[in-house]
């Protein structure tokens, strides 16, 4: 038994109903972020330590800006803003100079109309009519009814009823506003398999996947454009923290997220396919740290700027989870000496990797690319010991892996050929 979490977007179908007030609670929520940076800020400069959220709120809680908003909201919002401010200090104390705070958000004299979130206090779910109720903040109940009441359309295949419904989203976008349902259900999927799969992370190659016998390479060249991309249009914006420069952030954000999330979803189904019940990725953690004086490791200007904006940990959650709702198992091993290996006959030397993509064993004489080969040396990791059990395997797979480009006209991985052929 276990749960899931899925997010279901719906379409609010009494726009013109419901815009004025919910735009109000979007420029409230705006006006709290600005608040609460500020405060930050003054802390930041007079201790140099990042209030949490449990400050934030203690201090902003009796602020007007604050009781805009229901109170679950507000506290929700400044959770946002507490785990922003770590993530920049995050990024800072591993060495990106590129990272920069969470800037405010205004626009000359006006406001955006930032994400509000509801959860199980501040809504009234209704699926008989399709509706929910959205709670306003002590202020905003003052000069119009208590709440918001949405009518939504959402995709047919989804049935709301089936699942416990743990927070509602107002997003505007697209000059409109919509619905997020945030869900959350008890699985028992059943085991796809008894096959064991070992998943090498890196920069070149986003994920190359070993299945013993054959194995896949999904390069991460089209993330890699993305990054350039868009701190090049940044680079252009004369503030960082202007109109410009924060959408050119959501949309790289977006198109990262949709990249990571295509991915996962991928691999998983190969594995499905394949009846893998085990999947073994090599844990990155320690990657940003130098083995000895455990400081951050300098990898280059480029190699940098590629570590720091590769999302390894996001990606191995959306494995985790999309992996368990299909009743496969994630073990996180460490990677330590799986790229030095040989993983046909267990043999280590620094000097066997050849070239960037290339293995070559001087003891067995085995040629792999280097990534299959340290994704085989993870599976490995929680199988008996086959590369030295002394069998004659064929390991002629590990050099031949197959390669699925990310494809961004359909928005999903597809082999080279494939995804060669669309673009044309």
């Amino acid at each position: 038994m276990g749960r899931t979490v899925r997010t279901f977007e719906a379409m609010i179908t009494t726009q013109q109903q419901v815009r004025d007030d919910l735009d109000q609670l979007g420029w409230a929520a705006s006006k709290l972020w600005n608040v609460g940076r500020y405060y930050a800020q003054e802390q930041w400069d007079e201790t140099g330590e990042i209030p949490d959220d449990r400050e934030l709120k203690a201090e902003l809680k009796r602020h007007e800006r604050y009781t805009d908003l229901h109170s679950q909201s507000s506290q929700r919002f400044l959770r946002e803003l507490a785990e922003a401010f770590n993530g920049w200090f995050s990024k800072r104390r591993n060495g990106d100079d590129r990272a920069r705070p969470p800037g405010y958000r205004k626009h000359g004299d006006s406001h955006p109309r930032s994400t509000v979130s509801f959860k199980t206090a501040g809504f009234k779910h209704d699926a008989q009519f399709a509706r929910v109720r959205l709670s306003k903040g002590r202020n905003l109940k003052q000069h119009r009814s208590d709440f918001i009441l949405c009518e939504y359309q959402i995709r047919p295949d989804v049935d709301l009823t089936e699942w416990d419904i743990q927070q509602v989203r107002a997003v505007y976008t697209r000059d409109e506003w919509q619905l997020q349902f945030v869900c959350r259900t008890v699985i028992d999927p059943k085991p796809t398999g008894s096959e064991v799969a070992g998943v090498d992370l890196g920069m070149c190659n986003f994920a190359a996947v070993s299945f013993g016998g054959d194995s896949v390479l999904y390069p991460g060249g089209a993330l890699k454009e993305d990054e350039y991309y868009f701190l090049k249009q940044k680079a252009k914006c004369d503030d960082s923290s202007s109109r410009e420069a924060t959408r050119l952030d959501r949309k790289r954000t977006g198109r990262r997220t949709h990249f990571l999330h295509a991915l996962s979803k991928t691999i998983v189904e190969e594995c499905v396919e394949r009846g893998v019940g085990t999947l073994v990725v090599g844990n990155l953690g320690g990657i940003r740290e130098d083995d000895v004086s455990s400081e951050s490791r300098n990898w280059g200007d480029h190699g940098n700027l590629d570590l720091h904006g590769w999302a390894f940990d996001r990606f191995t959650t959306l494995l985790d989870y999309k992996a368990k709702a299909e009743g496969i198992d994630m073990e996180l091993v460490s990677e330590r000496d799986t790229s030095k290996s040989c993983s046909a006959c267990g043999h280590t030397d620094d000097n066997q990797r050849v070239e960037r993509g290339l293995y070559v064993c001087e003891k067995c004489d085995t040629v792999a690319n280097a990534d299959v080969n340290g994704a085989e040396s993870i599976r490995q990791k929680v199988l008996p010991s086959l590369a030295t059990d002394g069998g004659d395997r064929d390991n002629g797979w590990l050099a031949q892996p197959a390669v699925h480009l990310f494809d961004r006209s359909e928005g999903c991985f597809a082999p080279r050929a494939q995804a060669a052929n669309r673009e044309l």
